[in-house]
């Protein structure tokens, strides 16, 4: 029987990681913006799903800014969740992000951001009402956020610089 386990990367998984983005998404854009984020330092939650001692699942979540009225407040970006298509439906995705929430409580993070189908990130607790009212280059649909606590509601959504690399590239 095997067994599936949920940990944080490390730098030995750099590869491993890159393949899963790879395969999840049919190209290299991911994967790319996955290396320029942990590269850039603005990686803050990131967690690999482990199945055997192979890498088949992916999360990471980046440090954002809500700017709003000259002050500036820290928030996250859940960019990207990747899981090896083979191992699509087994419930590995909703696993790890549920524990990166639970880290990212622990250390206190109050709001968390994810552009991406309403209807698998709204089981997670991300709303599109909740993002309607911020200023984003995302700002759409597809935009929703999520708040543990007391979080702005409104300013203009900031983004790790690789994102905008990313977007160019």
């Amino acid at each position: 029987m095997s067994m599936m386990s949920i940990r944080a990367a490390t730098p030995r998984d750099r590869e491993a990681i890159r393949l899963v983005e790879e395969h999840a998404f049919g190209q290299q854009a991911e994967a790319g913006l996955v290396d320029a984020l942990v590269t850039g330092g603005d990686a803050v939650v990131e967690l690999v799903a482990d199945e055997d001692g192979q890498v088949v699942g992916h999360i990471l979540f980046s440090r954002l800014f809500v700017q709003n009225g000259g002050k500036s407040f820290p928030a996250v970006a859940l960019a990207p969740l990747a899981v090896e298509p083979s191992f699509h439906g087994t419930g590995i995705g909703g696993a790890l992000v549920r524990e990166a929430h639970i880290r990212l409580k622990a250390a206190g993070e109050t709001l968390a951001v994810v552009l991406g189908d309403p209807a698998y990130y709204g089981r997670f607790g991300y709303s599109r009402a909740r993002a309607a009212k911020f200023e984003s280059d995302y700002q759409g649909e597809a935009l929703q956020a999520l708040a543990w606590d007391e979080a702005p509601e409104t300013g203009r959504l900031v983004y790790a610089s690789a994102f905008g690399s990313a977007l160019a590239a």
